[in-house]
């Protein structure tokens, strides 16, 4: 889904910067909300997360390939203005270190892949936890539902955006059917990766996933060897397993499995084009594609410059990836809660007379 230069015009493009640009300033503010300081190291570690699961292409169908999103796990972990920037900060690491995704196009990405995916997503899941039974199953099961919506509805605005302002001229159907089409089936893998990766977290720390917090379960007794509500009875906290259990453990073993994918298991990921790359080389869409602005960075293409091995050369690129864009994250998300100490402290809480 990452879109290069050349696919939609600078006007198009500008206008999608913008957007962009106070999508990003907008939810600066929100994260302020929602960060605190356990989830301000736990947002740095979803972005490289992120970063190393997208490097899986996984095969969907007739020599095509996907990956993750990102927008509806990142929302349901750490909240929707957070996931915002989380998926933000990867586009601009792989558009200025790998070459992935145009540096004219980031404001598209940005508009497509972190606002699109995140909005629709978390507006889903919400809607769906509301109606479900307020279980961690159901948080599953939402994350689920959402994740797989988000893919195809950011198909759908990239089709938007090629019709308002694409450089080529193809019919604008053709691309909608063939993006969308392609990527509901990319969209299984995104409900797949994001509901196990939902699932495990809420099953170890439900405290530190921003969507489940407010999880309540009634009191219920046991009657005659059997369990029934407790008529009446106020909700209590749902049972917390190792609630106690430091979250830096959370932290490490998602950074060691962030590094894992990224610099061993990404050697195994298919190299078949991915959606939008599939249907732009069928449809015509890339006729007017450009070099990448970096395409002589060193580590372009998600491969190590000067290093002959493959499997040496990715990884090493990929365990770089990860490193740069957790601290890139952290020091974001830091800065967020050093903002938000900043203005909820005393000195600028007082009031004059």
């Amino acid at each position: 889904m990452h879109v290069p230069d050349g696919f939609i015009n600078a006007p198009t493009s500008a206008v999608t910067g913008v957007v962009a640009a106070g999508a990003i300033a907008v939810s600066l503010r929100g994260a302020r909300r929602e960060l605190d300081e356990r989830t301000a190291p736990l947002a740095g570690l979803v972005a490289a997360f992120i970063f190393a699961v997208q490097m899986l292409n996984f095969p969907v169908a007739a020599g095509t390939s996907g990956h993750l999103l990102g927008g509806a796990l990142a929302a349901i972990l750490v909240g929707p203005c957070t996931g915002v920037l989380c998926v933000s900060v990867v586009l601009l690491m792989q558009g200025i270190l790998f070459a992935d995704g145009g540096l004219t196009a980031l404001g598209v990405n940005i508009t497509d892949m972190a606002i699109v995916t995140t909005v629709v997503a978390y507006a889903l899941f919400r809607g769906l936890v509301k109606v479900l039974p307020r279980t961690r199953r159901s948080v599953t099961v939402a994350s689920f539902v959402a994740a797989l919506v988000s893919v195809p509805a950011a198909a759908l605005a990239f089709t938007l955006l090629y019709w308002i302002g694409g450089t080529t001229d193809v019919a604008i159907g053709k691309v909608a059917t063939a993006m969308i089409g392609v990527h509901v089936l990319i969209g299984i893998g995104e409900a797949v990766i994001t509901a196990l990766t939902v699932g495990a977290v809420v099953a170890v720390r439900p405290d530190l996933v921003y969507g489940a917090r407010g999880l309540r379960q009634r009191l219920r007794l046991r009657v005659n060897g059997e369990l029934v509500d407790a008529n009446g009875a106020a909700p209590c906290p749902a049972p917390a397993p190792a609630a106690a259990r430091s979250h830096r453990a959370v932290w490490l073993t998602g950074l060691v499995a962030s590094l894992v994918l990224a610099g061993f298991v990404s050697f195994y990921a298919s190299a078949d084009p991915d959606g939008l790359e599939k249907v732009a080389s069928d449809k015509g869409i890339d006729k007017k594609a450009e070099e990448h602005a970096s395409a002589d960075s060193p580590l372009a293409d998600y491969g190590v410059k000067d290093v002959a091995d493959a499997r040496i050369s990715g990884g090493l690129a990929g365990v770089i990836g990860v490193g740069v864009t957790v601290v890139a994250g952290s020091a974001v998300f830091w800065a967020v809660r050093r903002r938000r100490s900043d203005d909820a402290s005393p000195a600028r809480t007082e009031t004059t007379v």
